[in-house]
């Protein structure tokens, strides 16, 4: 069993796009990141300091617009149109989750796809569906590094995501499909889940669920792919992988932490280095 060290290869890839910032800087071209965070998520409060500290370390400027919970969608709107026509903004982030009276899908289609670093304004989510150069979600973005560091192949293979939200699920389906796998989508509608993951060569899972994914569900050999970050009884930090046990069967595996959550705020960097180099 090999580990998947995403913390490491994070930190590899920051390193480069450092490099790519200073060029890019040297070129009269300043990098800048400006993430609308509304309301006060606790667990985004974090996500949003961590990306405010990749992007120091890279040498991104950053800018942070805290709006209050109780905005109108007009506001928000209007917040956005103004960081579109800025042009010293190279990537706009919408931090999620926002208020249940904010159509967060308006505001996602109303980023512009050239600024839209999250990957999740419907132009760029169709492009990735067209296999065509474009903005790919951070955390999908950064499985499909890892596969690409450890060298492992998807064409031809069986591999099962569990799991379909739009931030995560749907578009790993379309990375995975677009590096030829063979692809099949459970999520909790699926009946017996394990079928699926039984003869998997990849299995993806990304539902939020506590240690969901157990060794009798997978192969010897199968590489694992742990997405979710949950807390158990003791407050300790889990995934939805029952890692002790499933590690013993797996060819590769993510830890949790340490796995994919260092490489989503990396990829989040490549894409505002990359906005900016347009």
């Amino acid at each position: 069993m090999e580990l998947i060290d995403g913390k490491e290869l994070a930190k590899k890839i920051r390193q480069d796009l450092k490099i790519r910032c200073d060029e890019l800087r040297e070129s009269g071209k300043i990098p800048k990141l400006a993430v609308i965070m509304v309301g006060n998520d606790s667990a985004s409060k974090v996500y949003v300091r961590n990306k405010s500290r990749a992007c120091e370390e890279i040498g991104i400027e950053y800018e942070e617009h805290l709006l209050d919970e109780n905005i109108k969608q007009e506001e928000l709107i209007q917040l956005i149109e103004k960081l579109n026509k800025d042009k010293t903004v190279s990537g706009i982030l919408l931090q999620s989750p926002i208020p249940k009276h904010l159509d967060i899908n308006e505001a996602f289609r109303t980023i512009a796809s050239e600024k839209d670093v999250d990957g999740f304004n419907p132009v760029n989510v169709g492009k990735l569906c067209l296999n065509q150069d474009t903005f790919v979600s951070c955390t999908p973005y950064g499985i499909m590094r890892m596969f690409e560091e450890y060298n492992i192949n998807l064409e031809g293979k069986k591999v099962v995501i569990i799991g379909r939200s739009n931030i995560v699920g749907k578009p790993l389906i379309q990375c995975c499909l677009n590096k030829n796998a063979t692809v099949i989508a459970c999520h909790s509608k699926t009946e017996n889940i394990s079928k699926y993951t039984e003869d998997a060569d990849v299995v993806i899972v990304a539902i939020g669920k506590s240690k969901f994914l157990t060794e009798d569900m997978v192969k010897d050999g199968t590489v694992i792919i742990d997405v979710g970050i949950n807390r158990d009884s003791d407050g300790k930090l889990t995934g939805d992988v029952d890692f002790e046990k499933v590690s013993q069967k797996a060819s590769y595996i993510t830890p949790v932490p340490g796995g994919v959550g260092p490489m989503t705020i990396a990829m989040l960097m490549n894409n505002v280095i990359k906005a900016c180099s347009y």
